[in-house]
């Protein structure tokens, strides 16, 4: 088991490197990206966006994870050929209406986004992207189940490289502008899927079974409302922005998400290790002080970095983009938040899935999108941009705090409430200090110094608290290794496609990786 344990940090090692290059090369290319994609530009792209999170969710059905889970009942490859292959016939089936009918709609659709029907090709392929793009999760899947960790982070990786020198061809070199952008990650998904064809030959045959599609459908299907409610607290923002302000200041809006979301590189890796080792300590006599200890400490990161960004948000947006942009750096503070309330959730919900009592996390996502929509519609017409990030931070809010209460209703815990206040009242100090005290300055001395601020006046005050225990990390490091008999293994998640490296894409990450019930994640340890 202890070599299981670590592969498993190994891969996560490996995942999160890949998707570390991605974002460096990516945060470089911006600079150059906003001297040729006005605001305007990148306000389409984010509708865009909206489109294609609403139709990604639409044409998995639910079933790419029902695959993960049904792939480990099946007693040898036939079965799994034919799991595979029922899946892959559904989807063809059923989301080739969907895309038929979506074609046939783009028009109307154009014209409520963007009030022109200008890009009505550019939504055409946008849609034909994400209908290829969702048969992907068969052979991610089973590279993740194989172990093939190389192979996955190397597709991956070109997959992304390969899309940012597209665009930079074709918006740089030939300035197709938006266009240009989409078409290069249908140029790229054409490509890839070519490279796909191996994997997708061994597991797709002329078969089919409707007990198995009513398997996968009886698992899938309810991860419809959950997903679509999460994808609504993610998009609702920009669309509301879409419906009362200017594609400029959806641009500008999109720029600081951008930015902000930068925070999910260590939410995405802290979502891969999570769910194994609580799955792996609810057994232990003293697992409920250890999930407090962990809470504290992951809430201890958040509030560090969200600190350290809202701090330093203008230094940053001042060094990679020009100053028709610069007006972003105005919501990045408030996405932070949201992102911080986002791993709250995550942190605070776990009674759910220990319980499996997972139904409630379609009610909790329900009211965070309800907040969300109610919210934007208020504030958007009278704040513009801000009131957007102001309604994105209520609506994570919102969840973190009824998932929170879903899960001590079940699950109770006595979190340490006073040295939360502590690390809260630390980062506002950080964030004061650096924000009020220091004077206007070049871009990169201010980062240099705000940043510094935070982190000297975070940890100072943390100490004049007395909030750090003896001893304590030492526990904690104890109690990971006596899970080590008992480790589970998640499923992967995926993000939006599109303009990922142009664009923030709001991730499924924070909504799927808490749906899987215990059952699932045992039976991925298996087979990794």
């Amino acid at each position: 088991m202890f070599t299981r344990l670590k592969a498993l940090g190994g891969n996560l090692v490996v995942y999160g490197i890949g998707d570390a290059a991605t974002q460096i090369i990516s945060f470089f290319l911006l600079p150059i990206y906003v001297r040729y994609l006005s605001p305007a530009d990148y306000g389409v792209l984010a509708l865009l966006l909206t489109v294609e999170v609403a139709a990604k969710v639409l044409f998995r059905w639910g079933i790419d994870a029902s695959f993960m889970r049904l792939y480990f009942d099946c007693p040898d490859d036939p079965a799994r050929r034919l799991l595979a292959s029922t899946q892959f016939f559904f989807l063809t089936a059923a989301n080739g209406t969907l895309l038929a009918a979506a074609l046939l709609a783009s028009p109307a659709i154009g014209r409520y986004l963007f009030q022109t029907n200008q890009y009505d090709w550019t939504l055409r392929l946008v849609l034909i992207n994400t209908f290829v793009t969702c048969f992907y999760f068969l052979p991610y899947h089973v590279m993740r189940i194989e172990g093939r960790t190389s192979t996955y982070i190397t597709l991956g990786f070109l997959r992304s490289v390969g899309t940012l020198l597209v665009r930079l061809l074709l918006v740089i070199g030939l300035g197709r502008g938006v266009h240009g952008v989409v078409l290069a990650d249908v140029v790229v998904t054409a490509l890839f899927t070519t490279a796909l064809t191996p994997w997708f030959a061994r597991l797709i045959r002329p078969v089919f079974s409707r007990q198995v599609l009513r398997e996968s459908l009886r698992f899938g299907l309810p991860r419809l409302p959950h997903g679509i409610a999460h994808q609504v607290v993610a998009v609702s923002d920009r669309y509301v922005l879409g419906r009362f302000a200017t594609l400029h200041e959806v641009g500008l809006y999109s720029t600081g998400a951008s930015f902000a979301l930068g925070l999910k590189l260590f939410l995405s890796a802290f979502e891969s290790a999570w769910a194994p080792f609580y799955f792996g300590a609810m057994r232990e006599p003293d697992a409920k002080d250890t999930f407090t200890r962990v809470t504290t400490y992951g809430v201890l990161i958040l509030a560090l970095l969200t600190a350290g960004l809202a701090a330093c948000a203008r230094d940053i947006i001042a060094l990679a983009t020009t100053p028709t942009f610069h007006q972003a750096a105005r919501v990045v503070p408030w996405i932070a938040l949201g992102v911080a309330f986002q791993g709250v959730y995550l942190l605070t919900s776990i009674g759910l899935n220990i319980t499996k009592h997972t139904e409630y996390y379609p009610v909790a996502t329900g009211i965070a999108a309800a907040t969300s929509v109610t919210a934007n519609l208020l504030l958007v017409p009278s704040f513009g941009i801000v009131g957007a990030a102001w309604a994105n931070m209520l609506a994570y809010a919102v969840l973190a705090f009824v998932s929170w209460r879903f899960s001590q209703r079940f699950y109770p815990m006595a979190y340490e409430s006073r040295r939360l206040a502590k690390i809260v009242a630390a980062a506002l100090s950080g964030v004061a200090v650096a924000s009020f005290a220091v004077p206007p300055m070049a871009p990169v001395v201010g980062l240099l110094l705000h940043g510094s601020i935070v982190v000297v006046m975070f940890f100072g005050v943390l100490a004049w608290s007395r909030f750090f225990v003896p001893n304590e990390i030492a526990r904690l490091t104890a109690a990971l290794r006596r899970v080590r008999r008992r480790t589970v293994i998640e499923q992967p998640v995926e993000s939006a496609e599109l303009a990922g490296e142009v664009v923030a894409a709001p991730t499924t990450d924070d909504a799927e990786v808490m749906e899987e019930t215990p059952e699932v994640e045992a039976r991925s340890t298996a087979a990794r």
